[in-house]
């Protein structure tokens, strides 16, 4: 009776008349599962029709559990709980007979916050209290070495431990029933010394040695068993031992076979395979120096499209060859026993990679450019051999942020205009001012204590977001779109579908969210559950569960709307008078002058970057909303980062720009900025196809994406996942809602800052571009300046003035692409660094507690930020870029995912 877990697992155990099930995973709900217990317990021990007539009676307790994942485990209703639980205990106690053996035991425990699933020693460690009237449970006169002690978290002196896999053998034999087949605990010893010369635990251990024996002996004669030939005669000398020891000895032989046998079958059963972590560690490695080549490939407009013209025949190709030279290789090996354990499946596997690897990189052999930021990355990735570093990565991410900030301060003491200078400045105090804020959120871990404080939540409650984060939650809903509309309007681009959705669709959506965790709050907090009825709790659990819907429907909607227009354009068309004609003397005739029609566009010149920009706040909502409150207000300031870093790069660009302008032609430079023209050096390498984004503004992003996991209460433990997210929409656990929910809280911070990358390439990218920059352009164009900005927010052609530009559209999605891969190489550049480091030190005391944990924390991330990465080019860039090539009549960029795509024409 309670979890029904076990009628899940064991559906034809148990007796039904006597069964009651209770839904386990409505973690909100603290007392159904207990009550339930409670009312159909005490029956079955008093005078009910079936009371006396069980074997062995289960009562799961969920109570305990679901107030620590709640609230935590010092919130007051812990301590209420734990009375229920006491008075249970109690009444239980008076109900059994002397022929009754009462356990009271945990399937785990708990760490600070109120969760488990780690392998923390709070997590891994429970009580264990078994209780008879029946014979005394003592072990006064058992050998101390049969009672292992252990010194547990917080205690100043050893108490007596048990295994956990210790209770198989004990509980089967104390019901009459076989050990299982494959069991290797240990009996425990208080439960079967029944007299002075403790003979029923000698028997007991008698039992349990022969049937763990021959468990042994069944393995090492199976296909698998070969394992044990290294350790066989050791394991056999013990059991030779147990076999020749008189009867004194006999039980101290016994426990010391059955413990040798556990400890060295788990030693067995974690052993690494060098030759497949050699090949896993060589895949990574070669990804690695594949994207680098990519990466430098894809700088030139012209190289990339005949390189790529050719990519998925060379690799398709390559790949098979690969695979058949590595299957003949496998079968080779396994005839002459050097294989190893590596399977033909996995040989193909590795052949594969190799072969389309070796295929690219020969293509595109990546060039070494060295730039500021490469010591971060080489730094970042060896430093997971160091597991100070792995402790403390929290810390040192905002450090290597701010050494990003160095080459743009300095092109800002060296640009040409005090209007740049100022804006360099003022964007990287901004961006660092986000990141020291960032860093100020964190959550800690076993490792870092006592040097750490949690700021992520107030105290150690898991449901207490601190004061000043409850006051700043709906504030914060609002001044996200609102900050974002303000940056688009430096450029006039909130308009179209920014100035629907941001104003209309993402408000609505972050305040839902916002709205959700602070009512979570109220219901989780001490004096809601002292006032409230099981009424007012489902009330407030219908209108959280409301809002988060409200939130889903909201992007879902504005998806759609954005899918089907992803332009933030306004386009007015007026009538002109046209410019008098002047014949060969100078006379006028202005008589015969016709009107032409003059087209105004607003936001032309950041026409592809505000669009998806739009679209990344789309995914911010559903990031937001599985977000817990703390995470919210980092999720803003990491916003104001990105937008401050995307402007930043665009102002050094500029200065650098201007500066090379003014080096190659000083006079032109200088005409072109009394015009408020842009400069003309980047303009002109995006005019020769070369994409202007580099690995210095890839790299800060990269690191925000990596800050943003840790600001938002994550670090690289299973212990910081947040549970609670699994219900943001549901009451109960949902195998269709709950893990979508729980990966988007833990990873979708970091996939959403990795969404943004391709805007490095296409922020502030005009559509259209003057195809001689030196030469004066032939339409009659006016750029004006908002508010000193000096970029191109109007566009003003005229209805002859076609011939002069050339579409950016090609060289913005090259840039686009350049920017993603410069993420995903960061990312592999870490997972490749933590692989190492768990390979290099598989036998380091903190293998499992840091360095494989990190290790995995690498592989998800890298995962989701490629897909993030895909879905950002495919569908945002791709999308953007072949509608607004439509609107204008440009060529639509081979490849991109809205040349097919709804809504055409403009």
């Amino acid at each position: 009776m309670g979890d029904d877990t076990w009628l899940t697992v064991f559906p034809t155990a148990f007796h039904p008349e006597m069964s009651h099930d209770f839904d386990s995973f409505n973690v909100e709900d603290l007392h159904t599962v207990d009550n339930g217990v409670i009312a159909n317990l005490f029956p079955l021990l008093g005078n009910s029709t079936h009371a006396r007539s069980w074997d062995f009676l289960i009562g799961h307790f969920l109570g305990v559990d679901h107030v620590g994942h709640r609230v935590g485990p010092d919130h007051p209703m812990m301590l209420a709980k734990q009375l229920q639980m006491n008075d249970v205990l109690k009444r239980v106690v008076d109900a059994l007979d002397k022929d009754t053996l009462l356990i009271v035991l945990g399937d785990h425990g708990m760490d600070r916050k109120g969760d488990h699933g780690g392998d923390g020693d709070f997590e891994v460690s429970a009580g264990l209290w078994i209780y008879s009237k029946g014979p005394a449970l003592s072990a006064k006169k058992l050998p101390t070495s049969h009672l292992p002690h252990k010194t547990f978290p917080g205690e100043p002196s050893p108490h007596r431990s048990v295994q956990q896999i210790d209770l198989v053998p004990t509980l089967s034999l104390l019901l009459g029933l076989p050990i299982p087949f494959n069991n290797l605990g240990t009996v425990i010893a208080e439960l079967f010394w029944r007299d002075r010369y403790g003979s029923d635990y000698a028997k007991a251990l008698d039992i349990n040695a022969r049937q763990v024996h021959a468990y042994l002996d069944t393995y090492r004669n199976s296909a698998s068993g070969g394992e044990l030939d290294g350790v066989w005669g050791v394991l056999e000398a013990s059991w030779a031992r147990f076999q020749s020891s008189k009867s004194k000895g006999r039980p101290e032989a016994a426990v010391l076979f059955t413990r040798l046998a556990l400890e060295t079958c788990r030693s067995l059963w974690a052993r690494f395979n060098p030759v497949l972590m050699v090949g896993g560690l060589s895949v990574i490695a070669l990804s690695l120096v594949v994207g680098w080549g990519m990466y430098e490939r894809c700088r030139s407009l012209g190289e990339w499209e005949v390189w790529t013209g050719s990519l998925g025949r060379m690799i398709v190709s390559s790949a098979c060859v690969g695979a058949a030279l590595a299957a003949v290789a496998n079968t080779l090996s396994r005839s002459i026993q050097l294989s190893d354990g590596v399977t033909l499946y996995q040989s193909i596997l590795f052949g594969a990679s190799v072969g389309s690897s070796g295929r690219v990189i020969i293509s595109a052999p990546p060039k070494l450019r060295i730039s500021w930021t490469t010591p971060v990355l080489l730094l970042h990735t060896i430093a997971f051999l160091s597991n100070s570093y792995a402790f403390w990565e929290d810390r040192a991410v905002p450090f290597l942020l701010l050494f990003t900030l160095v080459p743009p301060v300095l092109t800002a003491f060296s640009a040409s205009t005090a209007r740049l200078r100022h804006r360099i400045l003022a964007f990287a105090a901004l961006f660092a001012a986000c990141v020291r804020l960032l860093a100020v959120s964190t959550v800690c871990r076993e490792e870092q204590n006592p040097w750490c404080t949690v700021t992520f939540f107030s105290g150690s409650g898991a449901a207490e977001p601190p004061v000043l984060v409850r006051v700043l939650l709906i504030p914060a809903a609002f001044l996200v779109p609102y900050g974002i509309r303000r940056v688009l309007a430096i450029s006039k681009s909130d308009n179209g579908i920014a100035k629907l959705l941001l104003p209309y669709a993402i408000p609505p959506a972050l305040l839902a969210g916002s709205t959700y965790w602070l009512l979570e709050w109220l219901d989780a907090s001490e004096h809601t559950y002292a006032a409230t009825t099981a009424y007012a709790y489902m009330n407030l659990r219908s209108a959280r569960t409301i809002l988060g819907w409200m939130s889903v429907l909201s992007v879902i909607g504005g998806t759609v709307l954005w899918v089907l227009l992803p332009v933030a354009l306004h386009i007015t068309f007026e009538r002109v008078p046209a410019a008098p004609v002047t014949d060969a003397t100078g006379a006028g005739q202005g008589a015969g002058a016709r009107h032409k029609t003059e087209v105004r566009v607003l936001g032309f010149a950041n026409a592809y970057g505000a669009p998806f920009f739009v679209l990344w706040t789309l995914f911010l909502a559903p990031v937001w909303l599985a977000a817990q409150p703390s995470a919210q207000i980092a999720l803003a300031l990491a916003t104001a980062a990105l937008l401050a870093h995307l402007e930043l790069v665009d102002a050094v660009r500029d200065a650098r720009a201007l500066n090379a302008s003014f080096a190659s032609d000083p006079a032109g430079a200088l005409a072109r900025l009394q015009q408020g023209l842009p400069p003309t050096a980047t303009g002109a390498m995006q005019g020769q196809g070369i994409s202007v984004v580099t690995l210095d503004e890839v790299v800060p992003l990269a690191l925000l994406a990596q800050l943003a996991l840790f600001a938002t209460g994550h670090q690289a433990v299973i212990a910081s996942v947040q549970w609670k997210s699994a219900f943001v929409l549901t009451s109960t656990a949902s195998y269709f809602l709950s893990p979508p929910l729980v990966i988007l809280n833990s990873f979708g911070p970091t996939a959403l800052l990795a969404f943004a990358a391709p805007l490095l390439g296409i922020w502030n990218v005009a559509p259209l571009g003057v195809v001689a920059p030196d030469a004066t352009p032939s339409l009659p164009q006016k750029q004006q300046q908002q508010q000193g900005q000096g970029r191109r927010a109007t566009q003003q052609v005229s209805d002859d003035a076609q011939t002069a530009t050339k579409s950016q559209a090609p060289v913005a999605v090259l840039a686009a692409v350049r920017a993603a891969l410069g993420t995903s190489l960061y990312f592999a550049g870490l997972l490749l660094g933590s692989a190492l480091s768990a390979a290099w030190l598989r036998r380091h005391l903190m293998v499992w507690k840091v360095f494989a944990p990190r290790y995995m924390l690498g592989a998800m991330e890298l995962l989701f930020v490629d897909l993030a990465l895909l879905v950002g080019i495919g569908l945002g860039v791709g999308r953007v870029v072949g509608r607004i090539s439509r609107l204008f009549a440009l060529p639509v960029p081979s490849g991109s995912a809205a040349s097919g795509g709804v809504a055409g024409g403009g």
